[in-house]
């Protein structure tokens, strides 16, 4: 059950947002999670700002997954989404921040797993 909430800076068109979830569709394998229980948000023409500076171009991605994955999945998976947000947005990996948390407990169609 991963979950990739997007906070970025720019106003996104709808295909953007579109590849970009098709690619993150591709890159959650990396942490060991399907694709078929992928959740992807976005809130775009987001106000973020670094060292007291408002960033024109830039990201914020939280990914959630159920259990933890190791650092080098981590690792990849931040290159992989640096990639995709350089990629379709020209957001540049150095203004593209990605945290990971690992959840013990997570509820769907009414249980936990």
């Amino acid at each position: 059950m991963p979950f990739i909430d997007s906070k970025i800076t720019l106003k996104v068109a709808p295909e953007k947002k579109e590849a970009i979830k098709t690619e993150l569709g591709k890159a959650v394998s990396i942490l060991n999670k399907p694709e078929s229980f992928l959740m992807v948000g976005f809130e775009d023409d987001y106000d973020l700002y670094m060292g007291g500076n408002k960033l024109e171009k830039g990201a914020y991605v939280a990914v959630s997954l159920f259990g933890n994955a190791s650092s080098s999945a981590y690792e990849q998976m931040t290159e992989e989404i640096c990639n995709i947000y350089e990629k379709e947005l020209g957001i540049p990996g150095n203004a593209v921040y990605v945290t990971y948390h690992g959840v013990n407990d997570w509820g769907w169609n009414g249980r936990n797993f």
